[in-house]
């Protein structure tokens, strides 16, 4: 067994070309080859999408926790491409079977776990999981694709 690689914002910031406030991850806890990777997100009420979304019960909009795994997934396909993607950049091609549990709720630290399922050239495909305290949020099968920029 191997040590799994820990990411930080910096690095992130680094890695994909998402900024405040579309950068949802905040830290990578875990990257486990080009198998697996498990992303951190804190969910603060501080988030502009509270404003809207809804201000008397705020809940996480589904698509931006959609998005947290695609960056979680895009951010395990540059770290094993390394220098490969300095001119690329890794998008969205796909969201299949996505299904959501249960709300994510300021205060909420959000692990996202994504699982590589296929790897063709410049195609990658994901399972992914959004999880609160061990219990599920959402899910969904995410496909991205490494392009030049």
């Amino acid at each position: 067994m191997t040590d799994s690689i820990k990411i930080d914002i910096e690095k992130i910031m680094q890695m994909i070309p998402h900024r405040y406030p579309m950068l949802l991850i905040d830290r990578m806890l875990e990257i486990n080859g080009n198998q697996s990777a498990v992303g951190l997100k804190n969910v603060t009420i501080n988030e502009p999408f509270f404003q809207g979304h809804f201000p008397d019960k705020p809940v996480m909009p589904g698509v931006l926790i959609i998005e947290a795994m695609a960056q979680t997934a895009a951010i395990l396909v540059v770290e094993n491409m390394q220098e490969q993607t300095n001119d690329k950049i890794v998008y969205f091609m796909a969201i299949d079977k996505a299904k959501f549990r249960r709300p994510i709720i300021p205060g909420d630290s959000v692990h996202i776990y994504v699982e590589k399922q296929h790897e063709r050239g410049k195609v990658w495909r994901f399972a992914c999981r959004a999880e609160v305290d061990g219990k599920l949020c959402a899910e969904a099968i995410v496909t991205a694709m490494i392009a030049d920029k």
